[in-house]
Parts: structure tokens; C-alpha cells; sequence
């Protein structure tokens, strides 16, 4: 047999053909193109929810006097962009001295949550005591409870304390969030304890393990918190309408009604107002948004 015969034929390696590209979930399986053209049209449908009467309302504020909102089928960009409206709602409304004060309000519970709520979630979630557990369900049972059905209990003390027609009295009842509370209970608990044994075998003391070790790590989730604060103390209306009665303290959610009380036809104030409004929690939500995702994924995963 000749050297040829023996040797093993090989077929020539054919051409790398081009890989069809796969897409793959967070799991590492293969997404069908229909699956994943579902997934697009449903994130688009939601996007048209959410993001479409903000843009709405901005291109309205930016219409003119002579243009018509009201028109079939209805102009979305503006012939005629113009800031005058928001002009007219500085000259109908003080909304900056409103704006002030909610900045105020917003500002105070940020501090008074994310303060109150570290401290009450390493409690609950590093220390060990009797009752651990009991205040945890106390927690979640208040959350529970409508605002609504506790309002004239938190008007009555705040009556009782001569804070009526104050900031300080908005600020007060929602100092502390149960929901905010949880948020930091959960992150706590998903740090790993050996790293704070160690920090007590060196000596620190619960303060030290607190503000060295588990703070700095949760980092994210106090920007959660922090959000979640601003929102809620920037968009109250209910509790600064029972509690303020001196216009000079009103809130801009409560401003915002009066505008829309006076001149109801005219629907560019109207929407001028809101974008103001809406504007510095969106400008809030693009400055903390990366911590705001990795901040989910500490307090909501682990509990």
C-alpha cells in the first residue's frame, strides 16, 4: 500500500461561513426574533404611556396664543416655539417663591429619610435585640395604612405643637419613610458579615461598623432613597392643602391649583406650569440615575 493510500484523507476546511448573530437574554438564552420584536413594541407602548403626556404638555407650553391645541388631526411640534407662556405663569403666580418652597420641603425630607432610614434599617438588619423581628412587621404593616386615613390624627398633633401654617409641620409627618426604612434593611442585609466581624475584632465599636463599613456600601440604595424622598415631598398636594392656609408658604403643587382654578381655558399656562413642576425631578432622576439602578439591585433583591 502506498504512502497515500495510508495516510487519512482530510477534507479542506470550508470557509468560515458568517455566523447568524444570536440574542441572548440575561440568562444566556437564545431570544426568538419574534419574542424579541414583542419585547420592542411593548417597551415602545409603554414609553407612549409614560413619556407621551410630558411631551405633550411641553409642546404645548410652547405654543402660541394664535395656534390651536385643539386641532383634528392634533400639531405636535409648534409652528411658532415661544417661551412667553412661562413668562405670563412667573406674572400670574409668585411659582418661583412656591418653587422655593418646595425645594425647601423636598430638601428637609432627603435629609430627615436618608438619615432616618440608615439608621433604622442597620438596626434592623445588624443588630441583634429582642423584638427584631416584631418592629420589622411594624414597619410593613404601616405602609399598609392610607394616608388618607391618618391625616386628621397627623393635623392634630401637628396642631397640638403649633406647627400649623409651617414648612416645618409639611415636613414632619413624613420625615421617615417605612418604605424607605425596608429599602436600607434589605441592602444592609445583603452585606456580607465576616467584613464586619473583622472591623469588630479590630475593636470598632456598632458607630465605627456603621459609618466605615456598611454605609459606604449601600451607597446606591440611599440615592433610592434619596429619589423616592425628593418625589413624594415634591409632589404632595393633599397634606400642604390641610396643613399651610398663609399663601407666602405654599407649596408649587398648591400654586400650580390655584393657576389652574383661574384660568382653566387657557390650557398653555396650564401645561407651562407643569413643566415646571416636573423639571427638577427630572433633572434630580439624570443625576443620580446610575446610582438609582445599582441602588434597586441592593435593596430589592436580598431580604
Amino acid at each position: 500500500m502506498s504512502l497515500l493510500e495510508k495516510t487519512p484523507r482530510t477534507r479542506p476546511a470550508a470557509p468560515a461561513a458568517a455566523r447568524e448573530p444570536r440574542v441572548t437574554d440575561e440568562h444566556g438564552r437564545r431570544v426568538r426574533p419574534a419574542e424579541l420584536l414583542l419585547r420592542y413594541l411593548l417597551l415602545l407602548v409603554v414609553l407612549a404611556l409614560t413619556v407621551g403626556p410630558f411631551l405633550w404638555q411641553l409642546s404645548t407650553s410652547l405654543k402660541g396664543p394664535i395656534e390651536d391645541i385643539f386641532s383634528s388631526p392634533p400639531s405636535f411640534l409648534p409652528a411658532h416655539p415661544t417661551l412667553h407662556n412661562y413668562e405670563r405663569v412667573a406674572d400670574t403666580i409668585p411659582v418661583w417663591d412656591y418653587a422655593l418652597n418646595s425645594l425647601k420641603v423636598a430638601s428637609a425630607s432627603v435629609v430627615t429619610n436618608c438619615a432616618g432610614s440608615a439608621l433604622a434599617g442597620y438596626a434592623l438588619a445588624r443588630l441583634r435585640y429582642r423584638g427584631r423581628r416584631a418592629t420589622t412587621l411594624v414597619f410593613v404593616l404601616a405602609m399598609l395604612v392610607p394616608v388618607e386615613g391618618i391625616v386628621i390624627a397627623q393635623f392634630t398633633t401637628m396642631r397640638e405643637l403649633g406647627l400649623n401654617n409651617t414648612l416645618i409641620g409639611v415636613v414632619l409627618p413624613g420625615a421617615v419613610g417605612a418604605m424607605n426604612v425596608l429599602l436600607m434593611r434589605n441592602a444592609f442585609r445583603g452585606l456580607p458579615y465576616e467584613v464586619e466581624e473583622a472591623a469588630y475584632v479590630d475593636g470598632a465599636d456598632a458607630w465605627q461598623r456603621f459609618l466605615r463599613i456598611a454605609l459606604p456600601s449601600v451607597r446606591g440604595t440611599l440615592a433610592v432613597v434619596a429619589i423616592f424622598a425628593f418625589m413624594g415631598a415634591w409632589d404632595d398636594f393633599l397634606w400642604p392643602l390641610i396643613v399651610l392656609s398663609d399663601p407666602d408658604r405654599f407649596t408649587l403643587t398648591i400654586g400650580l391649583n390655584y393657576l389652574h382654578g383661574t384660568f382653566a381655558n387657557d390650557e398653555r399656562l396650564v401645561a407651562a406650569g407643569t413643566v415646571i413642576a416636573v423639571a427638577p425631578l427630572i433633572a434630580l432622576f439624570a443625576c443620580l440615575q446610575r446610582y438609582f439602578f445599582r441602588g434597586v439591585g441592593e435593596g430589592a433583591v436580598k431580604g
